[in-house]
């Protein structure tokens, strides 16, 4: 998470999405490099607090998600530490609180010989969410969830439920498929704006080109505005 995009550390831009979504308290799940991050970022970011809990095994998302549930007493986001996301997550908490679902998350197509690389989503004739499978090598579809969820303390005891998968972690994905087969609430609202992955280089490289984009018309529509204030 102390992976750099443009000089900043990619966890500040984690922190600064969940922040501007209406997080009030970031715990964030720490292995590698876990003291680097304690250190450089104490117990505070922007006036909100920060609450450590470490991972000690990298076992996947589902048992991450228990290292925080002594600290969670209610709905909560997550955001995954490596990516790079612009759009609308302030849509998906209103989401699910407006469906009562027991997860909101955002979704979007990607190439499909790319989608084995994530969690995908199944539907029916009606666009219902049927399933969700991680990393499947032959994935029913191109429609993926993107890194970006809400949900209700529900999600805790799905993935106690969890067993591992093939590759020896308890994965995210099969615990909102247990919540989806239990008959719960699950909203998947498409990604408006972008997101990148930026776990491999080539993807960190075009992060960097299009926060350079986003910067660039910032700075000419600033120009604009000041232009008109001047008037």
């Amino acid at each position: 998470m102390l992976v750099e995009v443009n000089g900043t550390p990619l966890i500040e831009d984690v922190f600064d999405n969940l922040i501007d979504a209406g997080a009030t308290e970031l715990i964030v799940v720490v292995g590698y490099k876990a003291e680097q991050i304690i250190d450089r970022y104490g117990d505070e970011y922007r006036d909100v607090p920060i609450t450590y809990t470490h991972q000690r095994e990298q076992l996947g998302l589902a048992h991450a998600i228990l290292q925080a549930e002594p600290h969670i007493d209610g709905d909560f986001m997550l955001m995954l530490g490596d990516n790079v996301f612009r759009g609308n997550l302030d849509d998906v908490a209103s989401r699910q609180q407006e469906d009562r679902a027991d997860a909101a998350f955002l979704v979007e197509e990607v190439p499909y010989e790319e989608a084995s690389r994530y969690g995908v989503l199944d539907t029916n004739e009606y666009g219902e969410v049927v399933e969700v499978v991680e990393k499947p090598d032959d994935p029913p579809s191109n429609l993926v969830m993107t890194g970006f969820y809400t949900f209700t303390p529900a999600i805790f005891h799905a993935c106690h439920l969890v067993q591992p998968s093939d590759r020896g972690e308890y994965e995210l994905p099969d615990a909102i498929d247990l919540l989806i087969q239990s008959g719960r609430t699950i909203d998947a609202i498409r990604l408006d704006g972008w997101r990148i992955d930026v776990g491999y280089p080539e993807d960190r490289d075009r992060a960097e080109e299009r926060l350079d984009e986003r910067a660039e018309e910032d700075d000419a529509e600033a120009e604009v505005d000041e232009a008109v204030v001047d008037d």
